[in-house]
């Protein structure tokens, strides 16, 4: 590989959020255990990247700064080339990041009590910004069906047609069960949405993240009137670990839409502008970066064939959910251990996991694992040996 994806850089005492969180869980945790929880990466950055903003910090003044054309020009490019999506730069509303996004998408959109979709189990943060704003959780349960996840699609009808519901945040690919809808899913979530005038947040964040053999489909892309029922939320920081430079892409074709949504951000933040280096590191990896991503998804396809190997010859019990996009594994352990906080316990307390509990995505993630497979393949080996050992010496 032209690029390195093996060399591990330790996050210790630098203020990185996982690590942290791990050392608060256990402040006697061995220098040797990585987390493997937050949706980070635990890969060097593309270089490009490093050297740009080392460039650009020479020339550059710290002061108040807007998006550029450049910045809006990179962004085009990449939704076109990459997801074969054509945007116009006014689409484009910039935020520090998708979930403080969402919680602005909801307030601007909806009252107080109000009904918001989600298919559940889902990234928790999409309950916050609902519950948070006082707007109430409508649940759409995902259905798992020989070991694949489908959409109920009579109940969410069901629950669209309910007066009080006005959106659905659609995660896309789905967060923590790495489904990628088929075209023909989404088109049916969008023809129930738009007839009962239910407006679609589509968080497709992990869009570029695709595992071989599958295609991402923007919502947005299906057709004009889909556009104008929705709202695509996007960043470079899943695709290139750029999530501490804060800058995302949400891309609302419906001008009346984008007008409500921009009045709420600035009643709530004021100043709408992002860091200086989020919009550079934007710019620099959409245009240079791509040869680099390839690599990364290579990467990332080894290591799922890691886990599904490894578990199928060593702990059968636990069920592999295939990996259609993201980079985050979902782990069915429920014939291993039923009661999903022993099963917290000893991940935490024996096996030394620190991994994302299945219950904090909803009732229906209790008894499953999720784990971050964006690292160095040895120390992901490592973690499944010291599983591996765990389960021995605990329950066999």
């Amino acid at each position: 590989m032209k690029y390195d994806f093996e060399t591990l850089v330790s996050r210790k005492n630098v203020g990185s959020s996982k690590w942290n969180l791990m050392k608060t869980i256990n402040s006697d945790v061995m220098d040797n255990i990585i987390p493997f929880s937050v949706a980070d990466m635990e890969f060097k950055n593309p270089p490009q990247i490093i050297e740009g903003l080392k460039k650009y910090m020479d020339s550059c003044i710290f002061g108040y700064t807007e998006a550029t054309d450049e910045y809006y020009e990179a962004v085009c490019n990449w939704m076109e080339r990459r997801h074969d999506w054509k945007i116009k730069k006014e689409w484009i509303t910039e935020f520090s990041g998708v979930v403080p996004a969402l919680f602005t998408i909801v307030r601007a959109l909806t009252k107080e009590d109000d009904g918001v979709l989600l298919m559940t189990p889902v990234y928790y943060p999409f309950y916050n910004a609902i519950e948070k704003n006082k707007r109430k959780v409508i649940k759409n349960e995902l259905v798992l069906l020989n070991g694949k996840y489908e959409i109920d699609f009579k109940d969410l009808e069901e629950k669209a047609k309910q007066e009080s519901t006005k959106l659905l945040i659609l995660c896309n690919p789905h967060n923590p069960v790495g489904r990628v809808w088929s075209e023909e899913e989404l088109k049916k979530i969008g023809r129930i949405c738009i007839d009962n005038k239910v407006l679609v947040v589509s968080d497709e964040i992990h869009f570029d993240l695709i595992m071989p053999g599958f295609k991402h489909t923007v919502f947005a892309n299906i057709s004009e009137e889909f556009a104008e029922a929705s709202i695509i939320c996007t960043a470079p920081s899943k695709t290139f670990n750029l999530a501490g430079l804060q800058a995302s892409n949400i891309i609302v074709p419906n001008k009346n839409i984008r007008k409500k949504i921009i009045r709420e951000r600035r009643l709530a933040i004021g100043n709408s502008g992002l860091n200086m280096f989020g919009y550079k590191a934007c710019e620099i990896a959409y245009n240079e970066c791509e040869e680099w991503l390839d690599e990364l998804i290579e990467v990332l396809y080894e290591n799922k064939k890691l886990v599904e190997d490894f578990m199928k010859t060593n702990l059968p019990e636990v069920k592999v959910i295939e990996l259609q996009g993201t980079y985050l594994q979902w782990l069915d352990f429920r014939d291993f251990e039923k009661d999903h906080k022993k099963l917290e316990n000893f991940m935490l307390n024996e096996a030394m996991l620190y991994l994302d509990e299945g219950y904090i995505f909803g009732d229906g993630g209790q008894g499953f694992e999720r784990i971050n497979l964006a690292c160095p393949k040895n120390v992901l080996k490592e973690a499944l040996n010291r599983l591996l050992e765990s389960v021995k010496r605990c329950y066999k």
